[in-house]
């Protein structure tokens, strides 16, 4: 995400807004959207969002105000209504309710709010730990995570400017414990938009271009590892745990390359290709629903701010090291996309503004909600890594002639400098075709022999010209698969 000075804007919202213009209009016949009406004469700028009982949801704003929503679940949404819970957040970038409190992380401190005698207002405001330093830079942004089964929470702190690290543990992952102590758990972050785990339990953060990441990418935090951008490594004087510090990575040189030279370091699981499959990617939400979200199951769901859409991924494992797949999902929000929270029903809220950075919705800020209509669109619901290529599992049954048609799919190939620089532009670019195609009896896969693989390189494959049983499209022909491994044979 760039970063643009801090604007203020004024927006008052107090009905159903129009959908934006830029919506998929399929979506509508698989995906419900809806825009939750606001308090009126409020500036509701949401950072994060926690899901309450009896169907409560909680907004916090980028401004300090935390917000109890009533009757976001209803099917009449004029009969919202909000209370003003809380005031007094440094801007909150990660909350959820646990054990009668609300557990937050801002930009100061990890705490929580205790309602003791249940009147929707906090009595004891307490603060479990506050590790990490901040000086006021606008960029010194920290995300919290929901617990891990442990009780575990962690923070991800962005770099001060972007560019350098002037208070304690930024450009790092923390791993606080339920009773407050706390740990370095893993280095090399940059500007993260969110944090958050797949359906296995693992942790991944957003990171957006910016240097030492030629394109936005989902990272995985593997413990006592470097995620790639070595600004924040002068704190591992003060992390014993983590053992040395790493090698600094060549400027210039590719992570497929430099993951041969520094042990330690973990590639993106999944890159982004900027502007291609958004640019800003923030909030991190396992579908946890068990198909109430619809066929994706299990898979993750990432925000996008400049887009203003939820992005759809696929992840794997492969010679041990994560990787996947990503495809455009969801589209059309009010405005960026920040904070998201999946409820055990299938409703996805999710919470937009644009105060400092641009995007597609041009509402200052938005709440919307989304649900599965019960129609199955035709997708790759899956794109798996083989020796030789991929293999495509779709959600319906394909057309065999079409599945078999080596024109139904084109593939192209590139990587990324990894450099000191902001960003990069695509490189290394690979012309691959697909020379084979081996379908499984009942039509929902395809083993795609691609020639040739490479190892490090985003893969883009298309497969505009499949088509359902039905006649169908693929609602979305056009993946994007992170290749930082190549199954052996």
């Amino acid at each position: 995400m760039i970063r643009l000075s801090i604007l203020s804007f004024v927006f008052i919202f107090a009905g159903v807004c129009l959908w934006a213009d830029f919506e998929d209009p399929k979506m509508s016949s698989y995906y419900s959207r809806e825009v939750l009406p606001l308090p009126e004469g409020e500036v509701m700028e949401p950072g994060s969002i926690a899901l309450l009982p009896d169907d409560r949801v909680l907004v916090g704003t980028r401004r300090g105000e935390l917000w109890i929503c009533e009757g976001a679940y209803g099917d009449d949404l004029s009969k919202v209504t909000w209370k003003k819970y809380f005031d007094g957040m440094h801007e909150p970038l990660g909350m959820f309710w646990k054990d009668g409190a609300l557990h937050y992380t801002d930009r100061e401190q990890y705490g929580r709010l205790i309602d003791r005698n249940g009147d929707d207002q906090p009595d004891v405001v307490e603060t479990i730990s506050a590790p990490w330093g901040i000086n006021g830079n606008y960029h010194e942004y920290a995300f919290g995570t929901t617990p891990d089964p442990q009780g575990n929470v962690y923070v991800t702190l962005c770099l001060t400017g972007s560019f350098s690290a002037h208070s304690n543990w930024r450009g790092w992952v923390l791993k606080i414990a339920p009773d407050g102590s706390w740990s370095p758990y893993a280095s090399g972050v940059r500007s993260p938009g969110g944090i958050g785990y797949d359906s296995e339990g693992n942790i991944y953060y957003t990171d957006n271009q910016g240097v030492w990441n030629g394109t936005s990418c989902l990272k995985h935090v593997v413990e006592g590892k470097f995620t790639g951008c070595p600004i924040g490594n002068v704190f591992y004087k003060n992390a014993p745990n983590m053992g040395p510090q790493p090698k600094d990575p060549v400027s210039g040189s590719r992570i497929v390359k430099e993951r041969e030279l520094i042990p330690e370091l973990v590639p993106p699981a999944v890159q982004f290709p900027h502007g291609e499959i958004g640019q800003s990617p923030t909030a991190i939400i396992p579908d946890h629903t068990q198909g109430k979200f619809g066929p994706f199951a299990g898979q993750v769901l990432v925000g996008e701010q400049t887009h203003s859409e939820v992005q759809r991924v696929f992840l794997e494992t492969v010679n041990g090291v994560r990787q996947g797949a990503v495809w455009e999902f969801l589209s059309g929000f009010g405005a960026g996309i920040v904070p998201m929270r999946l409820s055990d029903d299938g409703t996805l809220f999710i919470g937009g503004t644009n105060r400092g950075w641009g995007s597609r919705g041009k509402k200052s800020f938005t709440v919307e909600r989304v649900r599965w209509k019960g129609k199955v669109p035709f997708e790759a619901k899956t794109m798996e890594a083989l020796p030789d290529g991929f293999r495509l599992t779709f959600t319906e049954p394909a057309d065999i002639e079409t599945l078999t048609n080596l024109d139904s799919y084109k593939v192209k190939a590139w990587t990324y400098i990894y450099q000191h620089k902001y960003g990069s532009p695509e490189v290394d670019h690979v012309d691959a075709n697909v020379t084979s195609a081996r379908i499984a009896p009942d039509g929902i896969s395809v083993d795609l022999t691609v020639s040739p693989l490479t190892k490090g390189h985003i893969h883009h494959l298309s497969a505009a010209g499949v088509r359902s049983k039905k006649g169908e499209e693929l609602w979305h022909p056009d993946a994007y698969y992170t290749l930082n491994e190549i199954p052996n044979p």
